[in-house]
């Protein structure tokens, strides 16, 4: 979860200074939606509750022998004990070892339903870093306006609050226009193969087909973009596909006092040297689009200028984003070589050299293409090229900006945090997400918390943590969106 962030430093890197211009002259009508008035919430419970979610360490890891199930099972009984009206009116339905698939039977059979996901699974503590936090890591502790431990942002604060949303409309009598389903994947950290793979499976085979989903991907970033005052909320509404390949090659060993012109480490290095020189073309997508013209009406003059007259300045405005690592990430498959292993000894010319390169695919690019681009840039027939026995996908195919769903989502935004700029884009990394794009018409990735530059390393890293306020705005968020459900 940590690298979909990233995403959103976008084009604020470009130039500095701020000039205020109004979104109409760039084209973009954005409707102006009053705030919600604003949900009492017993702030202190709720963020009592949340620590105490925090406490179970719910670890995942690729090997299932070293999952800690205890640990899961742990955490099942304290959502049963503090969602008591949740676990008696919704359906439950336990998946693979330890992912949970809640309904929540709608009013109208004639609206496709909706899913709403989150993670209960959290990534190890960097062994060495234990003693770095200000608070244990999983001691869900509260103190100086925040609850501390892993999983406040990634990802136990999203599900927690999708249940205490849920709790307190059920509370209120209310019984949502659509169904709903509550997705909680056990093991998205390490690619989700048992949790929402299997929870899409099993929506797939009976039949189920979703209106829009929505999981993490982004936040209510503030102080973020440089350049732009204003928070921003960006709904994605894609993410990038994941591949490495292994380049392999194989030849004479020998002496090290008499090296031959074929050496596998110098032809092996001028193909990964060819390949690097050679990035894969860059390209707006639809998402991306609407991101630049949402946000560039509080960028400055020359950022604005290009981004207004896209169409006729779009090489530069690609060429402009390509010189940042953030936002080239935004307009194109990148590559990344992360591996280069060949050679034993000094005086021992190896007779093999392999190289891993890591893609993360542009939607709309494809495995096969990329694997296409590598061949025909090395131009090396004697190098294998193959992908690794590792995780793969492809990209999902991207949602619509544009669509009712999306509506939806922008007019929840505007009613709870009416300061921000809603916009869109897509994220850098990977989410469980991706597993439901066969049943859904739309996809989107929104986390509703506040997320400013102190909290970029907090994300699988030091001193994870969230402000008990922005706690609940994000049960303010769920709510009110579980109201809003119906309007698509």
């Amino acid at each position: 979860m940590k690298k979909w962030i990233s995403g959103l430093l976008l084009v604020g890197v470009v130039v500095a200074g701020v000039l205020v211009m109004r979104a109409q002259s760039l084209g973009v009508e954005v409707e102006a939606v009053p705030p919600a008035p604003v949900l009492a919430l017993d702030e202190p419970a709720l963020a009592a509750r949340l620590a105490r979610g925090l406490r179970i360490a719910t670890v995942s890891h690729a090997d299932p022998a070293k999952v800690d199930t205890q640990a899961f099972d742990d955490f099942h009984a304290l959502l049963a004990e503090l969602y008591p009206r949740v676990h008696a009116a919704l359906q439950l339905e336990r998946i693979g070892t330890h992912s949970l698939l809640y309904r929540w039977a709608g009013r109208d059979e004639t609206l496709a339903p909706a899913l709403l996901a989150a993670h209960m699974d959290v990534v190890p503590i960097e062994p060495g870093t234990e003693s770095q936090w200000t608070h244990a890591p999983f001691g869900g502790v509260i103190a100086g306006d925040f609850i501390w431990g892993r999983g406040a942002l990634d990802d136990k604060s999203c599900l927690m609050g999708l249940l205490e949303s849920a709790e307190l409309l059920l509370a209120e009598g209310f019984a949502p226009p659509r169904t709903l389903y509550l997705a909680f994947g056990a093991d998205e950290e390490v690619g989700g193969a048992g949790g929402a793979v299997e929870i899409a499976r099993t929506l797939r085979q009976r039949g189920v087909r979703l209106a829009f989903t929505l999981d993490e991907g982004s936040a209510v970033t503030q102080g973020i973009i440089a350049g732009v005052k204003p928070p921003v909320a960006a709904v994605m509404a894609g993410e990038k596909g994941y591949i490495t390949f292994r380049l392999s090659l194989h030849g004479e060993g020998g002496h090290s006092s008499t090296p031959t012109p074929d050496a596998v480490i110098p032809r092996l290095a001028r193909a990964v040297a060819r390949l690097d020189a050679q990035p894969m073309p860059a390209r707006l997508t639809p998402p991306v689009a609407k991101m630049l013209d949402r946000v560039a009406p509080e960028m400055p003059f020359p950022a604005r200028l290009l981004i207004a007259n896209r169409a006729l300045f779009e090489p530069l405005v690609l060429r402009v984003l390509s010189q940042s690592s953030i936002t080239n990430a935004l307009i194109r498959t990148t590559q990344a070589i992360t591996v280069f292993d060949a050679g034993v000894k000094d005086n021992v010319l190896p007779s093999e050299a392999h190289a891993l390169v890591n893609y993360r695919l542009l939607p709309g690019d494809s495995i096969d293409g990329v694997r296409t681009h590598i061949v025909e840039v090395i131009d090396d027939p004697s190098i294998e090229v193959r992908p690794t026995e590792e995780f793969g996908n492809e990209a999902p195919p991207l949602s619509d900006p544009d669509a009712p769903a999306f509506k939806l989502l922008e007019r929840t935004v505007q009613q709870i945090f009416p300061a921000a700029i809603v916009s869109s884009g897509i994220i850098l990394a990977t989410t469980d997400n991706r597993h439901y794009a066969g049943i859904a018409d739309q996809s989107y990735y929104f986390a509703p918390f506040v997320y400013t530059p102190d909290d970029q390393s907090r994300i699988h890293g030091t001193d994870e943590r969230i402000k008990v306020g922005d706690y609940a705005n994000m049960v303010r968020f769920y709510t009110q969106l579980m109201r809003n459900a119906g309007g698509v």
